[in-house]
């Protein structure tokens, strides 16, 4: 049975999409319409506490039994951990994935998340200094990326990882967070690689509204 996927069209979702069709997972797409609110009915509450998505119901969970996950992060690893796709299993292996799954979590998602907000902000002040703030350190997380980028070709390392799509769903969004390529060369070469896969491609491009 396939992985009922619980999403909408933002960076977050198309993460799991990615994923999904790289790793070869049959699923269907359960359309959560986050501008009608649809992220807070009791339904999509039960699992999704957060009232965020994504989240996921595997109906071959361990054990066979169905399962639910929300948090695109933590789908992502359950995910790989399912399939032994882009998930090493060497501990040591797995610790350069966590840290740069975590660095998506906590940074690049959050800061340019808040540009997107705020360039929509009516008030010229208001949106300025947001904009000032928030952009200063997307434009920072994205030389931390280009400095890791001149180093190895993906984020854990040799080879594409889940940390890879996690920082794909954001770095999809670069032009709306008003970041050019040009600036940042070896993130560009990334990307243009990672976008290049026909399954990443497909998990960009299927519908999620």
């Amino acid at each position: 049975m396939p992985i009922e996927f619980f999403t909408f069209d933002t960076p977050n979702g198309r993460k799991i999409s990615v994923a999904l069709e790289e790793m070869g997972l049959p699923y269907t797409v359960k359309v959560v319409d986050i501008t009608k609110n649809q992220q807070f009915e009791p339904s999509f509450l039960k699992i999704s506490p957060n009232n965020k998505i994504p989240a996921i119901i595997d109906p071959d969970g361990p054990g066979g039994k169905p399962i639910s996950v929300f948090e695109s992060g933590a789908i992502l690893i359950y995910l790989g951990a399912k399939t032994g796709k882009f998930w090493p299993s060497d501990l040591s292996a797995q610790v350069p994935v966590l840290e740069w799954l975590m660095f998506q979590m906590g940074g690049f998602g959050p800061f340019p998340g808040q540009v997107h907000h705020f360039l929509q902000v009516e008030n010229e002040a208001d949106r300025r200094y947001g904009l000032e703030r928030y952009m200063k350190e997307t434009r920072r997380l994205y030389a931390v990326m280009e400095r890791r980028l001149g180093e190895v070709p993906y984020f854990a390392g040799e080879t594409i990882s889940i940390a890879d799509f996690a920082i794909l769903g954001w770095a999809w969004r670069h032009e709306r967070h008003k970041v050019d390529f040009s600036d940042f060369p070896n993130v560009g070469g990334w990307y243009g690689r990672m976008t290049a896969r026909p399954a990443v491609a497909k998990g960009l491009s299927v519908p999620l509204r």
